[in-house]
């Protein structure tokens, strides 16, 4: 048990002032995994280079000691997933009222407008910018 004592120290003291894991780190390390089980499969020599490739930006980042540009990078990845996710998010919301709704763009602002079908030709104010336009639902 001394041993392990001694070499759990020496670990905290080797990562002391050095970024660690995060979600990203964990994203890298998941997705190289899949490409790897991929690769089992398919048997291209590229795909091993490419789970090589983001095992070793994860261990970078892990051992990194500029904290604040990994923090900028995790920060970064999150906008990206966030933004991801809620756009997977609202099309599935549109799949599945696609027989009740219809959706359609704002011309002049791009907002995502939606009207009951079935209502014929109708003028539709869009809330974000004020434009007036007719639509056919």
């Amino acid at each position: 048990m001394d041993f392990l004592n001694k070499l759990r120290w020496r670990i905290q003291q080797f990562m002391q002032g050095r970024y660690g894991p995060d979600k990203l780190t964990q994203v890298l390390l998941w997705t190289g995994l899949a490409v790897y089980i991929v690769n089992l499969f398919l048997r291209w020599p590229i795909l091993v280079f490419v789970s090589l490739a983001l095992y070793a930006i994860a261990i970078f980042r892990m051992l990194s000691k500029n904290r604040a540009a990994r923090a900028k990078e995790n920060q970064q990845f999150f906008q990206f997933w966030y933004s991801l996710k809620t756009k997977l998010g609202q099309l599935r919301l549109r799949l599945k009222n696609m027989r009740e709704y219809k959706y359609f763009h704002c011309s002049q602002c791009r907002t995502m407008l939606r009207s009951r079908r079935g209502n014929g030709k109708r003028m539709i104010t869009c809330p974000k910018c004020g434009k007036q336009f007719e639509i056919k639902s």
